[in-house]
């Protein structure tokens, strides 16, 4: 077993800030990659921001300069602080990571349930 769980959503004033958390769990040898997407209501799921590997960072133009994904390789967790939140930003936003299960010879990519994040005035 996989799972991801994502935690922190909620609703925010334009300007506000949020964290997320999403912590992996289970059979896992190695996390090739983990970081976020959204989906806001009418639009494709886009990526909001990940950890590659090697440690890299990518972010949606979008959100450069806002938002701030961090990391406990320890505890296979990712966090994203968003700050200066707009409207904009409403979507559900989806844990994601590549992941070599136990005793496998190739990851997978596992997502979580996801977590409402709305702001609004």
């Amino acid at each position: 077993q996989v799972q991801l769980v994502e935690s922190g959503g909620g609703l925010v004033q334009p300007g506000g800030s949020l964290r997320l958390s999403c912590a992996a769990s289970g059979n896992i040898f190695n996390v090739n990659a983990m970081g976020w997407y959204r989906q806001a209501p009418g639009k494709q799921r886009e990526l909001v921001a990940t950890f590659i590997r090697g440690g890299n960072t990518k972010y949606a133009d979008s959100v450069k300069g806002r938002f701030t994904i961090s990391r406990d390789n320890a505890k296979n967790t990712v966090y994203l602080q968003m700050n200066s939140l707009k409207p904009e930003d409403t979507a559900v936003y989806y844990c994601n990571a590549h992941i070599t299960r136990i005793g496998a010879y190739y990851g997978m990519d596992f997502w979580g349930k996801g977590t409402l994040v709305t702001v609004s005035s």
